[in-house]
Parts: structure tokens; sequence; C-alpha cells
């Protein structure tokens, strides 16, 4: 029984750690980071918070993720895996500033 919950316990740490975490700010109508990089072929996560007092849109159409973040918000959206190659991402209410790219390799 002992070996048993040491392996669950070592199994749960493994997977854990697994998925990437990336945090991208909306400030003043633009994203903090315009280029992210993330392993091809693994899930991550990125977490988006939107510091502005108006809405936005966290949104791609080659990730296929399309999601609303109200002012002073947050969310999490978990991603790929995604084939090697660059993908946009841009802010849908203000398009010319909140602009960036994901690269997998």
């Amino acid at each position: 029984m002992k070996y048993f919950l040491l392996g669950m316990i070592f199994s749960v740490n493994c997977m854990a750690e697994e998925m990437p975490y990336f945090e991208l700010r909306i400030k003043n109508h633009k994203f903090n980071i315009e280029k992210i990089e993330v392993p091809a072929g693994k899930k991550f996560k990125i977490k988006v918070i939107n510091e502005d007092s108006t809405s936005e849109e966290f949104e791609s159409n080659s990730m296929i993720v399309e999601k609303f973040l109200g002012p002073k918000r947050s969310l999490t959206v978990t991603l790929g895996p995604l084939k090697p190659g660059t993908y946009e991402y841009f802010g849908e209410f203000h398009m010319k500033t909140a602009k960036g790219i994901v690269i997998a390799k």
C-alpha cells in the first residue's frame, strides 16, 4: 500500500509540471508580450489579464480561440498541442494595437 501511494504522488507530480504556463497582460489596449515561444506538440496555458477599464477579446483564428474579457478581469485558456509554426493572436476590439504571435518549436 505504501508503494502504491508513493507511485500515485509521483504520477501526479509528473503530470502537474508537464504543461507550460504563460501570463499575458492587456494594458492601454496592448499585450505586454508580443511573442510567446511554446514547445510544439504539447498543450500549454495562457492566463490573460485585462488591466484596462474597457472590455477586450483574446482571439486567434489559427489556434481556434475566442474569449471575452470584461474590464479588470482575467481568464485562463488551455491551447494546443500545436504543430511547429507561427500562430497570431489579437484583441478583437483593438486589433491595431493588441496583437502578438505564438511560435511553436
